[in-house]
């Protein structure tokens, strides 16, 4: 589930990424137009890939009732340090896209 987790927030971040004033205020420059629409591509794919491993974990009734807390979870973190600590969330969901793959070829 943690690799399900880790999917979901890196996919968030990047479709967070993808709006122009997230992007500017966390990198501190504009974003391309291509850049963005790669962005939402692969948050888009971050959250369709982890509810596909969701569902094959659990099945359809579990796997989308936890896919969809371990979400809102992800999303609260990202709401709510936002404000306060960016670069950490940038560090976090970097790390995220990494591991969140890499566990669930791992099998976590």
């Amino acid at each position: 589930m943690l690799s399900i987790a880790l999917m979901g927030y890196a996919g968030f971040a990047s479709l967070c990424l993808a709006m122009e004033k997230h992007f500017k205020e966390l990198l501190e420059r504009p974003p391309s137009a291509a850049g963005r629409r790669v962005l939402r591509i692969v948050g888009w794919a971050f959250l369709l890939v982890s509810l596909v491993l969701a569902v094959q974990v659990r099945g359809w009734a579990h796997g989308l009732l936890e896919w969809i807390a371990v979400l809102m979870a992800g999303v609260t973190v990202w709401v709510f340090v936002l404000p306060y600590q960016p670069r950490v969330l940038l560090g976090l969901a970097a790390l995220s896209a990494v591991l969140g793959p890499l566990l669930a070829m791992l099998g976590r």
